[in-house]
């Protein structure tokens, strides 16, 4: 039964006004007066102030929350006799979490009035009395009020049966202590119950991404929450009819480490909860960033003076994770283990899983694989890879309960003997060329602790955070990620979304080489000085340890320094320059290099932020990969200088012309169009844009100027190419303006559309030709004509108009509010453009290009062409740009330039607009 001890923990006992006897008046309609209701709300503000102080006093978490549910039952107690329910057939329970004596600060208070019969008008009206005064003393009762048949009838909700399972008689009618148990026995079978509660987690888990390591996780219903302990004792106590956790280890189910770790996890967890309702002042459970550096500081992790800005929180979310894996390992294995031993053994002949011998030290079962015996680990050490090979050999996607936990304690004894051991290297190496359900084997070699056994290196990272919106996952989570999507190239069924990496992948002959690259790529996170090169380091080393030759051992190692090449060349650079795509491939050396790297790249750029993937970012990796391929491979056609691209690009464009889809072009007049466009229309854009724009201006009207009311600009929208689906393309053909990029990033901010790139383009006889690249957040800019229109309409309204552009000031997202992004501006010179290169790197604040085009316009800034990345809270933006009359900029108007820019950025982000 639940008891608890509060006599170090200094309660603060019930209001004298409850403790006095009940007389006949105190069941009159006024049972207590105003005065009262104050003294009781107070005191149990006053509890959760006891609760505070005691635990910073040290005193333990568990005895805290059970202190709580103590003071609670004392309250309710008094107020069941107060209101005379004491007189009724009545029976009043504790429920759910309050039932097992579990209450933190602000959690629903889960009660349970029964009774035998029906209940009278009189009753239910002294209820609602009760139920009205809970509330105003500022409690949240979750309450029930049934008799025996509906509490039967009601229990055929699995969560009521859970609520029931519960269940601790307060006070009343003790006749009905043990009905709510007996309810639930009634109703549910084991297995049945067993069935929808894995079902309900099952479907819990996919509500949170199926991961334990979201950005802002719910402690309570994520995978690693409390639910994951609470589902334990459900499925269990419906079966062995314990009352406490520590039941099931006198019961042999439950190991004494298995309870110790479980204990120590979830008094970690009440901690945290603790925290978020002292700060929220109500039942809060999501670790939102709004609170993550307050907890962090409450639980004791302090800053050290050598730290990152973020370091202290960062170590507090490794831990969260890190327990939150402990709890989901041991719930799912606990679960599974319940279904093995008391589910399977009452199945029929025909449901059982059939047991297949695999070799002396292994069996099938089912789809599960099992030792043979206790000791197959301890006699042959190598068994431990042996047993993640055969696994992938004969598709076996899960272990056995019994061979989980004699893997757990061998994976302990994993030492730098074993990891020198020449077998079991062999084995490890023969476990990442087996593809079958690598993701799956590498994912439980790391819940289990094989892999942070085995690579040392890799533990480190085991629940390793980056305080930002751009890392999605944990090192860990991200580099198994990482492996899955390497897997997925293979898989048909997403065959169309990576075509041209999908062929590559299936050609590499030695795909061990680069699952080994991703395994090491951000292995060294967390060391202070470059990850990339220290990760070089030891990847080469684990390399030649394992007998590899010094040719692969240098590949993984070249692929892990330069794993963020590919992704930070295509993003902030112009690789419209045959020059930088030059210096690229100069770096990469050959194809194999480029094929491996282009391959991890971007299964590497897909597992930081699934969300961050896009057309555009595919369309930039595929063009950087073609163009340094030709240089490679040695393409005679292959264009070497500004010039050489120039005419390649007009030639492709007039042998599409040429072809049968394009005939209804008249060639003359294409001829003298793509004359007018200039030298550099044809460097910047592609051949299947190009006839594109030049089939729209060859249709519309002959443009005036641009106050001229006859003839408009030219504005066209279509599909993003290729993987086009949540991207759109936006083409405006109009006569060239100081203020054209101001207004056009305007009108994008204020009908909420999101800027992936842009190319600004003036022709030589002053036209501007530009084009855009669109996400488009409510997915209907290319269904709505309506949307369509207003867009245009905004667009030409707002180049006819002279003035400075309207912005509509936003305020800052909530997550971005905890995130400090310092603005930082450099300037760098592009000698064959004659223009300088700005680089931008600041908060993602709403409306950033506009304001940005803002100050372009009052510094008289021309604008050629714009690159713009945004990773998570960081954007980092490029910007050709030169004078209104196509001049360099003074050093003096540079710094002009640079002081306003961040003068008005940083303004942006103050509290009065956040």
């Amino acid at each position: 039964m639940f008891t608890c001890d509060t006599t170090s923990i200094n309660i603060t006992p019930l209001p004298s006004v409850l403790l006095r006897p009940p007389s006949a008046a105190t069941h009159s309609e006024s049972v207590l007066s105003d005065q009262a209701l104050t003294a009781i709300s107070a005191w149990v503000v006053q509890i959760n102030n006891d609760i505070s102080r005691a635990l910073e006093r040290g005193v333990s978490i568990r005895q805290l929350v059970a202190a709580r549910a103590c003071a609670i039952d004392d309250l309710l107690i008094a107020l069941f006799e107060r209101f005379g329910l004491n007189d009724t057939d009545l029976a009043l329970f504790a429920t759910g979490g309050y039932g097992r004596g579990e209450l933190s600060l602000y959690s629903d208070v889960d009660i349970l009035l029964l009774s035998l019969t029906r209940i009278s008008s009189e009753v239910s009206a002294k209820i609602d009395k009760l139920v009205a005064l809970l509330w105003d003393i500022g409690l949240e009762p979750s309450l029930s009020v049934r008799d025996t048949s509906d509490c039967l009838e009601a229990a055929k909700d699995h969560t009521v049966a859970s609520a029931l399972l519960e269940a601790r008689l307060l006070t009343g009618n003790e006749a009905l202590q043990k009905v709510p148990h007996a309810i639930v026995n009634k109703r549910w079978s084991p297995r049945e119950f067993y069935e929808v509660k894995t079902a309900e987690a099952k479907a819990r888990y996919l509500r949170h991404n199926a991961t334990e390591y979201n950005l802002e996780p719910n402690i309570k219903t994520a995978p690693g929450g409390l639910r994951d302990i609470h589902i334990i004792g459900w499925v269990t106590k419906r079966y062995f009819r314990v009352s406490k956790l520590y039941d099931l280890v006198q019961q042999d189910f439950l190991t004494e480490k298995e309870f110790d770790e479980l204990q120590f996890a979830e008094s970690y967890l009440w901690q945290i909860r603790h925290y978020l309702h002292e700060l929220t002042k109500r039942n809060e459970n999501k670790l939102l960033f709004d609170y993550q550096r307050d907890i962090a500081e409450l639980m004791g992790y302090e800053t050290q003076p050598d730290d990152a800005p973020n370091a202290a929180v960062e170590r507090f979310m490794r831990d969260y994770y890190r327990c939150a894996m402990q709890i989901s390992t041991l719930s799912e294995m606990l679960i599974n283990h319940y279904y093995e031993t008391i589910i399977e053994t009452e199945l029929p002949d025909d449901e059982r899983p059939i047991k297949r011998p695999i070799n002396a030290r292994f069996n099938q079962v089912g789809d599960q694989i099992a030792i043979a015996h206790h000791r197959v680990f301890a006699q042959t050490p190598a068994a431990i890879m042996e047993m993640f090979l055969l696994m992938g050999q004969y598709g076996i996607k899960n272990i056995r309960t019994r061979t989980v936990r004699a893997l757990k304690i061998a994976a302990r004894g994993i030492d730098q003997a074993y990891r020198d051991n020449s077998e079991h290297q062999a084995l490890f190496l023969a476990n990442l060329k087996e593809q079958n359900y690598l993701f799956h084997r590498l994912r439980a070699m790391n819940r289990y602790g094989v892999l942070g056994s085995y690579i040392p290196a890799f533990a480190q990272v085991t629940g390793m955070m980056q305080y930002d919106l751009f890392h999605r996952y944990t090192v860990d989570a991200h580099t198994l990620f990482l492996i899955r999507i390497l897997h997925r190239f293979t898989d048909p069924n997403y065959a169309q979304d990576f075509p041209l990496i999908s062929a590559i992948f299936q050609r590499i002959e030695r795909k061990e080489i680069i699952v080994l690259a991703a395994m090491f790529h951000d292995i060294a996170k967390g060391r202070g000085g470059n990850h990339s090169q220290l990760g070089e380091t030891e990847a080469t080393q684990f390399c030649l340890a394992h007998g590899m030759s010094q040719a692969d051992a240098h590949l993984v190692g070249w692929l892990t320094r330069y794993h963020l090449l590919m992704s930070m060349t295509a993003q902030k650079k112009d690789i419209s320059d045959p020059e930088v795509v030059t210096v690229f491939a100069n770096l990469v050396g050959n194809v194999t290099h480029l094929n491996h790297l282009y391959v991890l790249t971007v299964a590497d750029m897909n597992a930081t932020n699934p969300q961050l993937w896009n057309s555009w970012r595919a369309t930039l990796m595929k063009q950087l990969y073609s163009q340094t391929r030709r240089i490679l491979r040695a393409d005679i056609d292959a264009p070497t200088n500004r010039q050489d691209m120039i005419s390649a690009t007009r030639k492709q464009a007039l042998a599409r012309l040429d072809s049968v889809d394009n005939q209804h072009m008249n060639r003359d007049e294409v001829l003298r169009l793509w004359d007018d466009l200039g030298d550099e229309y044809f460097l910047r854009e592609i051949v299947e844009d190009i006839l594109w724009h030049t089939e729209a201006i060859l249709n519309h009207p002959p443009i005036g100027r641009a106050s001229d009311t006859d003839s408009a600009p030219l504005v066209v929208l279509r599909e993003h190419r290729e993987l086009a689906l949540d991207a759109v393309q936006v083409f405006v053909y109009t006569q060239d303006q100081a203020n054209l990029f101001a207004v056009t990033m305007a009108v994008f901010d204020q009908m909420n559309l999101d800027v992936l790139d842009a190319r600004i383009i003036t022709a030589t006889r002053d036209f501007a030709l530009d084009s855009y690249v669109l996400l488009d957040r409510s997915g209907t800019l290319l269904t709505d004509k309506d949307t369509q229109q207003e867009l245009k309409q905004r667009l030409i309204d707002a180049f006819k108009n002279p003035a400075a552009p309207k912005l509509t000031y936003k305020r800052l997202p909530r997550q971005l509010r905890h995130f400090e992004v310092p603005t930082v501006i450099s300037f760098d010179f592009n000698e064959a453009s004659s223009q300088h290169i700005m680089n931008l790197q600041t908060l993602d604040q709403p409306g950033l290009l506009a304001r940005v085009g803002q100050i372009f316009l009052q510094q008289g800034i021309e604008v050629h062409a714009a690159r713009i990345t945004t990773l998570g809270e960081r954007a980092e933006d490029m910007f050709y740009i030169s004078d209104q009359h196509d001049a360099p900029l003074s050093a003096d108007k540079l710094a002009t330039l640079k002081s306003a820019l961040i003068t008005s950025l940083n303004a942006h982000t103050e509290d009065k607009y956040t």
